[in-house]
């Protein structure tokens, strides 16, 4: 126990002069949560007194407003920031190549690529923006890394093609064309490679590195981001919502399961939870709730499975504009939805079935179960007599005459003891 404290203490304790370099990695597209990953570990650069901070990236890109939170925070930051794309194989690309040019240094290593920032826009809709909205949002851009590229020193034309003509570029290509720093393999490599350097901050000041001797100390996510990353998984969120919706209708439907809405009403919530970190789209979360609504319709109304289908195809379109996302990454796959949406559609409908033939079966007991019962008149019914029905003798009354013997079928139940009934 008393080591189990020792090692927490010792993780929340500020970094010593010999463990000052920190590293942290992206692996993700850029969102809210990765935005608070780096720009809390910046901060505690800060307070620890660093002498740098190795940001290991490999992302598609992501959101425009957590990317300029993050270059905010680089650009403002007391400690050095070194952008690694790596390992071979990365990519820097839209949102992370704009991260990238505002590091203090811009090292890739062989086999990467960086570049493709052209802002790809979407409108409440989901569709894409008009062409005078587009132009906007690409001068916007354009201006916008033309400053970064010139206060730190690169190549400015390049990395405004990179915005303007969705230009890609290898690692070769960027450090000849004076866009990065460095072309190294390793996070070791560029710390031994920047020892000694002077960086040029970007406020103007000047920086000596002094890395010597001094190992990399990783700082990873903690619990809640690392959670927090997983659930907004656009095609996870998508699942979940689907497992809730469907839960919480066969809670509905069949009253007393309790375990569906119980997993339900959690996958709910946790899909909540995360269209908080997603940008949801809430005309496509409408559609969805439409074919919820029209597969409940098809059972009141007779549509000859028009509502069923219409209901399908809202859920498919609803499910593909459920998130507007200006990249792939933050969209759920069409390898997810459709099966996803077949599958839900074929339980609902199955569902409703069962809730049909339970409403349209008869009843068996009570005065319901008496509805349609035949029998025999004991008696001559003119029109009241005895007849013998479901192993009992009833006193009954005819609308017509009945012949003593005849097959009758009793058509109401009067009160408790007295049947009204009809001939065969």
């Amino acid at each position: 126990m008393k080591a189990r404290i020792l090692l927490v203490l010792a993780l929340a304790a500020p970094l010593s002069a010999a463990a000052a370099i920190i590293r942290i990695k992206v692996d993700a597209p850029i969102h809210p949560v990765t935005s608070e990953y780096i720009v809390r570990s910046l901060e505690m650069a800060d307070r620890d007194g660093a002498d740098l901070v190795v940001l290991t990236l490999d992302t598609p890109g992501g959101l425009d407003t957590s990317m300029r939170e993050i270059m905010a925070a680089i650009v403002n930051a007391k400690t050095p920031v070194a952008v690694f794309v790596g390992p071979s194989g990365s990519r820097a690309a839209s949102a992370g190549f704009f991260i990238a040019l505002a590091a203090d240094v811009f090292a890739m290593a062989p086999g990467t690529s960086a570049g493709a920032a052209h802002p790809v826009g979407v409108s409440f809709t989901g569709q894409a923006m008009d062409k005078t909205m587009e132009e906007k949002v690409v001068n916007d851009a354009a201006a916008y890394i033309r400053t970064v590229a010139e206060k730190r020193g690169r190549n400015v034309r390049m990395a405004e093609d990179a915005v303007r003509k969705s230009l890609s570029y290898t690692e070769r290509e960027a450090l000849e064309g004076g866009l990065i720093d460095l072309v190294v393999g390793t996070e070791e490599e560029l710390v031994a490679r920047l020892d000694g350097r002077v960086l040029k901050r970007f406020d103007g000041s000047a920086r000596t590195l002094a890395l010597a001797g001094k190992p990399l100390v990783d700082r990873p996510m903690t619990f809640r981001q690392r959670f927090l990353l997983t659930i907004a998984n656009p095609n996870l969120a998508y699942i979940l919502l689907m497992i809730g919706l469907l839960g919480l209708y066969f809670e509905f439907s069949h009253p007393g399961a309790i375990l569906p809405g119980v997993l339900g009403g959690i996958s709910l919530l946790l899909a909540v939870f995360a269209f908080q970190i997603l940008p949801i789209n809430y005309v496509g979360l409408g559609l969805i709730l439409l074919a919820a609504i029209l597969f409940v319709l098809e059972v009141k109304v007779q549509s000859f499975g028009m509502l069923a289908v219409g209901g399908i195809a809202a859920m498919i379109i609803g499910s593909l504009m459920l998130i507007k996302a200006p990249i792939t990454e933050l969209r759920p796959s069409l390898r997810i939805v459709l099966p996803v949406v077949l599958a839900v559609s074929v339980i609902v409908i199955f569902l409703l079935t069962l809730v049909v033939r339970a409403h349209a079966r008869r009843s068996l007991s009570g005065r319901e179960g008496m509805i349609g019962e035949r029998g025999t008149a004991r008696t001559g019914l003119s029109p009241s007599g005895w007849v013998f029905v479901h192993g009992e003798l009833w006193e009954a009354e005819a609308e017509e005459p009945v012949k003593e013997g005849e097959k009758v079928k009793v058509v109401e139940v009067i009160d408790g003891l007295r049947i009204r009934v009809g001939k065969v």
